[in-house]
């Protein structure tokens, strides 16, 4: 009878070990969860203003299913182009670190390479990293890794006008 009573109580220790090995695994994995850029979602975006260096701010809206640049005379943009701005949005993150951990000038924030403000929320793009095709983006007090796809391109193929 002693021996089943011990054989038992090693188990219940056994499993409330793994339990709080796996719960402290779950948390540790919450914490370095990387997400999304944003909390935005691309389709609902309407508004998009990009500054890249030596340019004027150009400033976008979504009308009637269709992007429109909105500096003086409203000239249609191509679709596909401010989609792909507003995608990023949603840009994998490969990780998360706190602004505080960087000097800005050395991974070119300071200033900015890019600015593109999306509905109100600012990502500022700095340079390249050395591992890998991948850029530092600042948003509000955090710095994230995402891929060089989302860094925004020259205006000079942002807009047409279309007859």
């Amino acid at each position: 009878m002693k021996r089943r009573t011990r054989q038992r109580l090693l188990l219940l220790l056994a499993v409330l070990a793994l339990s709080l090995l796996a719960g402290w695994q779950w948390q540790r994995d919450a914490r370095h969860e990387t997400g999304n850029l944003t909390a935005l979602d691309p389709a609902g975006i309407s508004r998009i203003a990009l500054t890249l260096p030596g340019a004027p701010t150009l400033h976008y809206e979504k009308r009637d299913g269709h992007w429109w640049r909105t500096d003086g005379t409203p000239v249609r943009a191509i679709d596909a182009r401010l989609s792909d701005l507003a995608d990023t949005a949603a840009a994998h993150v490969l990780s998360w670190r706190p602004a505080s951990d960087f000097e800005p000038a050395k991974i070119g924030l300071a200033p900015p390479r890019a600015v593109l403000v999306l509905d109100g929320q600012v990502l500022e793009f700095g340079e390249s990293s050395v591992t890998g095709p991948q850029h530092y983006v600042r948003v509000g007090q955090r710095i994230a890794l995402v891929s060089s796809r989302y860094v925004p391109r020259s205006p000079a193929t942002a807009t047409t006008e279309l007859h």
